[in-house]
C-alpha cells in the first residue's frame, strides 16, 4: 500500500464527478481506489485523472473530506480496489447543498435518477458517503448515501442464486434502481415515482384512544367525518399524489343544541397531531372599525399560508374551529342595514377556504344549530363540504352517554346498584347528552340534598362522606321535577287539554278513537311514506282537542308539540309562519313526532264577515302539510277545526291522509251516559232526566254538556234536575220532535 497526501480537488467541474482525482502516471488503469486512513477506517473511491494533481497527491473535494474525515496534507494508505458487488438499488437522501436555500421549485425524481445514473457511470459508492449533485440548471444538491442493495458479480457469473442484499458498498450500473428521500427539516420540493418513503409523522397522535373520546352515541357520525376528512391525510403524500386526490378542508357540523357539536370538533382537534387548533366564536370576528372584521379573518390563515409558502405539501395541518359559525356566514343580502359588514366578511372567509390562492394545509371545522342561515357558497365541495348532523342520541347512544357521566361515581363507589342505564336510556326519550348530563347533575344535587341539615344554619351531615349515594329515586325524582328535554313532549299543554279526560259517550268516539290509533300506527311503520295528517273536524264544543290530544297522548311518540293559535296572538303573518315552520323543523330531528295543531281556522285568521283570512299562513301550512319528513323520520300530524266548509274552499282538505268527523251528542242514551259518569245526579234524578228526555231529539256538544253539568253541581238539590232541563231547552240542545 503506497503513502500519498491529501489535496484539493483541481477544478470545480471535477468536485462534481464526486471521485478521487489522481495524476495520469500515479494509477494507470486503476478505476477504483481504497484510502485507509488509519485506526481500521478504510473509504473506496472511484478515480479521474488530472495533470494538475502531483504525483503522490490524491485530490478531494470538500463533501468528500467531510466524510472521510480527511484534512488538507494528511498522509493516507491508497491501494488499487476491485468491487465485487453490483448495486441493484440505491437510496440518496436529497437536501440543497446550501442550507439557507428554500424554493418552491419542484424537483422531478424520475428526471433525477436518469441524471445520476449519466453523471456517475460505473461508480463504487458507500452507506453514508456525501456527494454534490449539479441537477440541469438548478440549485446545487447534497445528496448522502441512505441505504443500498447489491447482488454478488463471482455468483452472477457461476448462475448461482444472486438475490440483492443489504450492502455496505457496491457499484452504480445502468439497470441500478435509484430512489431519492427528502432530507429531515428539508424544504425541498420532491415529486414524482422516484421519490422514496418518507419518515412522516402520522397525523393521529399516537397516544389516542378512541375508546377514551367521551362522545356517547356519536360513532357513526365521527365514522363519517374520519372517512371524509382524514383519511386521505393519513396515506403517505405519494399515494394522494398519485390519485390525484385534495384533501377535505372544512366540516360542517350541525344539529340541535346540546348534542355535542362543540365537544366533538374539541375531541377532532385532540385526535390530531397537529397545532394547537384555534378556536374562534363567531361573533369575536366582528369588529366596529370598518375593515377590521376582514383583517381578523385573515390573521386566522396568516399562520397556515406563512407555512404553505415555506414548506409546501409538508407543511403541517393547522386546524380552525368556529363555534356559532352561522352569527358571521349568513346569507349575503340577508342582513339589514346598508354596512355589507357580515357580506364582506363572509366573501374574505371564502375566498382564503378555497380562493385562487389555495391552501391545502388547512381544515376549518364550522359548528351551527341554523343550518339554514348559513350562506350556501360556504357549503359547496372545496368549502365546508363534510355536513354531518349531530343529532338527537338514539337509546343506545343515551346509554353511552350516562355511562360517560357516571364513569367516576361508579369508581368511587357513590352510585347505588339499583341505578341502571339502560332504564333510564328507555325513559330519556329525545334527551340530548347536555339533557342528560344535567339529568345525571339533579340525581346528584338531589343525593347531596338529603344530607344537608337545613335547620337555623345550614350544616352537612359529619358522616355525608361515606353516606353519599346517588339512587334511582334521586333519578327519578330528576326527571320529573327538574329535567325537561326541549325536544321532548308537551306535557303540561296535553294535560290541560285532558283535564276531563275523555268520555266514551257511544259508539261515534270508539270509532274515532279506534281510527286514531290505526293512522298512529301506520305513522309508525317502517314501509309507509313517514307522514300522516289527520283532520278532525266537527261542531264547536264536541270535544275535538280533547279527542287529538287523547290521540297524541296514546301514541307515545317521544316528541309530541302543540302549535295552537293561544301562542301566537297578535302575531304578524310572517311570525306565525316562522313559529309554524320551527314547530315543523324541530319535529323533523327527533325518529317519531306528533304535531297537534289546533283550531286551524284560527290560525289561518279566518272570520265569517269579509270574508278575511291569512294567505300566507294558509300556504305555509299546505306545503308543511304534506312535507315529508327525512329518511328515517316519522310525522303524524294531528289539526282540529270547527269550519270544514271553509277548509274545502281552501282547499286544504286534499292536503289530508284521513278527515275524522266528531259528532254532538244526538241521542238521549249518550246524554244519559255522561250524566252518569259525572255522578251528579242520584237514581231517583236520573229517572227523572230519562223521562224528560224520552221521545225528544237532542242535539249538544260533549263540551257545552260538561258546562251544564258544572252548573248542576253548584244548584239545590231540590231544583236540580228543573234547572238543567230548562237549560237544555235554552240552548236549543232538546226540542219536541213534533216542533221541528
Amino acid at each position: 500500500m503506497a503513502v500519498f497526501k491529501v489535496t484539493k480537488c483541481p477544478t470545480d467541474e471535477l468536485s462534481l464527478t464526486n471521485c478521487a482525482i489522481v495524476n495520469d502516471n500515479d494509477f494507470p488503469g486503476v478505476k477504483h481506489i481504497r484510502i485507509n486512513t488509519g485506526g481500521g477506517q478504510n473509504f473506496v473511491f472511484s478515480v479521474k485523472t488530472h495533470p494538475g494533481v502531483p504525483r503522490y497527491h490524491v485530490g478531494f473535494s470538500l463533501p468528500q473530506r467531510k466524510w472521510a474525515v480527511l484534512s488538507l496534507n494528511q498522509e493516507v494508505g491508497v491501494e488499487p480496489y476491485t468491487p465485487d458487488e453490483y448495486l441493484s438499488s440505491v437510496v440518496l437522501e436529497v437536501d440543497y447543498m446550501q442550507k439557507k436555500v428554500t424554493s418552491q421549485e419542484q424537483y422531478d425524481t424520475d428526471e433525477m435518477a436518469k441524471e445520476f445514473l449519466l453523471s456517475f457511470p460505473n461508480q463504487i459508492f458507500t452507506v453514508g458517503q456525501q456527494l454534490a449533485f449539479a441537477f440541469k440548471d438548478k440549485k446545487l444538491l447534497l445528496l448522502v448515501v441512505k441505504d443500498l442493495e447489491a447482488a454478488n458479480i463471482s455468483a452472477i457469473k457461476e448462475n448461482r442464486d444472486a438475490k440483492a442484499k443489504k450492502a455496505r458498498i457496491g457499484q452504480l450500473i445502468p439497470n441500478t434502481t435509484v430512489q431519492f428521500e427528502k432530507a429531515e427539516n428539508s424544504s425541498i420540493n420532491l415529486v414524482g415515482k422516484s421519490k422514496g418513503k418518507q419518515v412522516r409523522q402520522s397525523i393521529i397522535n399516537p397516544d389516542w384512544d378512541f375508546q377514551k373520546m367521551g362522545i356517547g352515541g356519536l360513532s357513526n357520525e365521527f365514522n363519517a367525518i374520519f372517512r371524509r376528512a382524514f383519511a386521505s391525510r393519513v396515506f403517505p403524500p405519494e399515494i394522494v399524489e398519485q390519485l390525484g386526490c385534495k384533501h377535505v378542508k372544512g366540516i360542517l357540523l350541525y344539529g340541535p343544541p346540546g348534542t355535542g357539536k362543540t365537544l366533538m370538533a374539541r375531541q377532532i382537534g385532540k385526535m390530531l397531531n397537529a397545532r394547537e387548533p384555534k378556536i374562534v366564536n363567531g361573533p369575536q370576528i366582528l369588529d366596529k372599525y370598518v375593515g377590521e372584521s376582514e383583517a381578523n379573518v385573515r390573521r386566522l390563515f396568516a399562520e397556515a399560508e406563512e407555512e404553505e409558502k415555506r414548506a409546501g405539501p409538508n407543511s403541517g395541518l393547522h386546524i380552525i374551529i368556529f363555534d356559532e359559525i352561522d352569527a358571521i356566514c349568513k346569507q349575503r343580502g340577508s342582513v339589514a342595514g346598508n354596512t355589507g359588514v357580515h357580506d364582506t366578511v363572509v366573501n374574505q372567509l371564502l375566498s382564503k377556504i378555497d380562493g385562487v390562492e389555495q391552501l391545502n394545509n388547512i381544515l376549518v371545522i364550522g359548528m351551527t344549530n341554523r343550518r339554514d342561515m348559513i350562506d350556501e357558497a360556504l357549503m359547496r365541495p372545496g368549502r365546508l363540504e363534510v355536513q354531518v348532523e349531530i343529532s338527537l342520541p338514539d337509546e343506545e347512544g343515551r346509554v353511552q352517554i350516562l355511562d360517560i357521566h357516571t364513569a367516576r361515581m361508579r369508581h368511587f363507589k357513590k352510585i347505588s346498584p339499583d341505578v341502571d342505564a339502560k332504564e333510564l336510556a328507555a325513559l330519556t326519550k329525545n334527551f340530548s347528552g347536555a339533557e342528560l348530563e344535567g339529568l345525571v347533575r339533579a340525581a346528584q344535587s338531589t343525593a347531596m340534598n338529603r344530607l344537608i341539615k337545613a335547620s337555623n344554619k345550614v350544616e352537612v351531615d359529619p358522616e355525608a362522606m361515606e353516606k353519599l349515594l346517588v339512587t334511582r329515586a334521586d333519578f327519578m325524582h330528576a326527571l320529573e321535577h327538574d329535567i325537561k328535554p326541549a325536544f321532548g313532549t308537551a306535557e303540561e299543554i296535553i294535560n290541560q287539554y285532558l283535564a276531563r279526560g275523555v268520555i266514551n259517550w257511544g259508539p261515534p268516539v270508539t270509532a274515532i278513537l279506534e281510527d286514531g290509533m290505526l293512522f298512529t300506527q301506520q305513522a309508525r311503520s317502517t314501509d309507509t311514506s313517514g307522514l300522516v295528517s289527520i283532520l278532525i273536524e266537527g261542531a264547536p264544543n264536541s270535544g275535538k282537542t280533547a279527542l287529538a290530544a287523547q290521540l297524541a297522548k296514546n301514541s307515545d311518540f317521544p316528541f309530541v308539540k302543540v302549535c295552537s293559535p293561544e301562542e301566537m296572538v297578535g302575531f304578524t303573518e310572517t311570525a306565525k309562519c316562522l313559529s309554524i315552520r320551527k314547530v315543523f323543523d324541530d319535529a323533523y330531528r327527533s325518529t317519531l313526532s306528533c304535531i297537534l295543531v289546533d283550531n286551524i281556522e284560527r290560525l289561518l285568521d279566518y272570520g265569517p264577515i269579509g270574508p278575511r283570512y291569512s294567505n300566507l299562513t294558509l300556504q305555509a301550512l299546505l306545503v308543511l302539510l304534506k312535507k315529508e319528513p327525512p329518511p328515517g323520520k316519522k310525522l303524524l300530524v294531528l289539526c282540529t277545526s270547527s269550519r270544514r266548509e271553509v277548509l274545502e274552499e281552501m282547499e286544504m282538505l286534499s292536503a289530508f291522509t284521513a278527515v275524522l268527523h266528531v259528532p254532538n251528542l244526538s241521542k238521549p242514551e249518550h246524554v244519559l251516559n255522561v250524566i252518569e259518569t259525572s255522578e251528579i245526579f242520584s237514581n231517583q234524578e236520573l229517572k227523572q232526566i230519562t223521562h224528560h228526555l224520552h221521545g225528544k231529539r237532542i242535539f249538544i256538544g260533549i263540551k257545552k254538556l260538561l258546562a251544564l253539568l258544572d252548573m248542576s253541581r253548584q244548584t239545590e238539590e231540590r231544583l236540580r234536575v228543573i234547572k238543567f232541563i230548562t237549560k237544555l231547552e235554552e240552548d236549543g240542545a232538546l226540542e219536541d220532535p213534533g216542533m221541528a
